[in-house]
Formats: C-alpha cells, sequence, structure tokens
C-alpha cells in the first residue's frame, strides 16, 4: 500500500505537468496555423487587388465605351443606311463586351449583372430608335435619331453600371 501510495504521488503530478503542457502547446500550434492562415489570406489579398482595381477599371471603360457617344465616335458610317448603322453599333457592343468577359471572375455577381443588364438595354435601345426611323434613311438620321432620344430618357444605364463600377471598387479600401 506503502509503494501505491507513493506511485500516485508521482504519478499525479507527472500527469498534470503532461496535460498542462499538452494544452499549452495544442494551444500555442492552434495560434501558428491561424496567424500562418491570416499571412497566406494577406498575401492572396496583396495578389489579387490589383487585379480587382484593373478589372473595375476595363469595366469602367467599357461601360463608357458602351455610351451612345463613345460607340457613334467610334464607328464610321460615312456611306451607310440607318439600318447597316444599327447592325455595325450592336456588332460593336457586342465585340466590346466579349473583349471584356473574362473580366467577370474579378467583380461581384451583382456588378456582373448590371454589366450584362446595361449591355442588353443598350441593344434593345439602338433597336428601339431604329424602329423610329426608315431603315434605308441615311446613317446621319439614326445618329440624330439615338442623341434625341438618349437625352429624352429618364433612366441612364450607364451613369448606374458607373456608380456601381466605382461602389464596388472603393468597398475594397
Amino acid at each position: 500500500m506503502l509503494v501505491f501510495l507513493e506511485i500516485i504521488k508521482i504519478a499525479i503530478p507527472a500527469i498534470v505537468v503532461a496535460l498542462t503542457s499538452y494544452f499549452i502547446i495544442r494551444e500555442m500550434l492552434r495560434k501558428q496555423l491561424q496567424m500562418q492562415e491570416q499571412r497566406i489570406r494577406q498575401e492572396r489579398q496583396s495578389a489579387v487587388t490589383p487585379l480587382r482595381m484593373q478589372a473595375y477599371e476595363r469595366l469602367s471603360l467599357l461601360i463608357e465605351r458602351l455610351s451612345i457617344p463613345g460607340l457613334l465616335m467610334r464607328t464610321d458610317s460615312s456611306g451607310m443606311q440607318a439600318n447597316t448603322l444599327k447592325i455595325a453599333l450592336m456588332m460593336t457592343v457586342q465585340q466590346e463586351f466579349e473583349h471584356n468577359i473574362s473580366q467577370q471572375i474579378y467583380v461581384s455577381e451583382k456588378l456582373w449583372e448590371i454589366i450584362k443588364a446595361t449591355r442588353d438595354d443598350l441593344i434593345q435601345f439602338l433597336d428601339l430608335v431604329s424602329e423610329k426611323v426608315a431603315k434605308d434613311a441615311p446613317a446621319k438620321a439614326y445618329r440624330d435619331a439615338l442623341f434625341a432620344y438618349q437625352q429624352q430618357r429618364d433612366y441612364d444605364p450607364i451613369a448606374t453600371a458607373q456608380m456601381a463600377i466605382r461602389k464596388e471598387a472603393t468597398s475594397l479600401f
């Protein structure tokens, strides 16, 4: 019995020291793992942030290029008829969009939906205005109608998209 008590006197402090060491080491390793995960997250963020900012810049440029003045400035309409200009503008819109489609992976789903809605609205607008102008009318008549109807619109999808891009870009900081 005396031997048993001696063993218990030695074993209990040893068990307490072992358990204390175990919990201290476990907590230390957990904190070290958290710090390492945080460092990796920061490194990843510092690598992705410039790409996201570049995506916002490119989408902002896309939206500006999709504005009626921007489209008409880049499309040579000399010698065209209204219907031909409409088709050329629609093709330009689609090409601009396809050129920037990869930017969707860097922006939120909501912003990408706004960009697509802006493109769709523009295509519908080009189509709607073309119905108001004779197909065989000169391109100048269609251009003038686009400017006139653009100024009459209550809603400006270009401004809305630009505002959404700015809002999301500033949320990074």
